[in-house]
């Protein structure tokens, strides 16, 4: 592909890691064992506009989490994988699930854990702060900090590679 424009432009879904990306890397745990995150409101309307115009998006976490999966249903994302640090298996089922090609998929993940799919996936994002072989391994490095938007800029970039300008995406 020429540039990352036409690659944008061929992303119909996009896997989310969760912890470093939605959230800032940062788990509270009350004294009974609540858990809580802080997910970012301008990443759940980039999602909820990123669906109305088409994109498939999934959420992957090496974390099991009951935090993670009240967002994900906040936002009707029905595609979620947690409890394993082994994300190329769900990777390649959602790619037979909606018959894609890897140039059809974004992932965007800040860890380790990430690194095998962003390798395979069509376009890897992840964060500025990323360990090195995260960032070598990214076709790009969001301005965003996970938990700060990085959803909402990633899928901004998508919509605007698509003509799908701010104009277009008010309710």
């Amino acid at each position: 592909m020429k540039n990352l424009t036409d690659r944008l432009r061929k992303i119909e879904l996009v896997i989310f890691d969760v912890d470093g990306v939605l959230t800032d890397d940062t788990i509270f745990i009350g004294q009974n064992g609540a858990e809580f995150k802080r997910f970012n409101i301008a990443d759940g309307l980039g999602i909820f506009i990123a669906k109305k115009y088409g994109l498939k998006i999934a959420f992957s976490s090496g974390r099991q989490s009951s935090a993670t999966q009240v967002r994900a249903k906040e936002l009707g994302i029905i595609d979620i994988y947690q409890g394993t640090a082994d994300k190329i298996d769900f990777y390649n089922q959602l790619k037979s699930k909606y018959d894609l090609d890897d140039e059809n998929i974004a992932f965007v993940g800040n860890d380790l854990t990430d690194v095998n799919v962003m390798r395979q996936c069509g376009l890897a994002f992840t964060v500025p702060v990323s360990p090195s072989i995260v960032l070598k391994s990214a076709d790009f490095i969001t301005k965003k900090s996970g938990g700060a938007g990085v959803a909402r800029e990633v899928l901004d970039m998508i919509l605007d590679a698509r003509g799908i300008d701010e104009e277009k995406r008010l309710p």
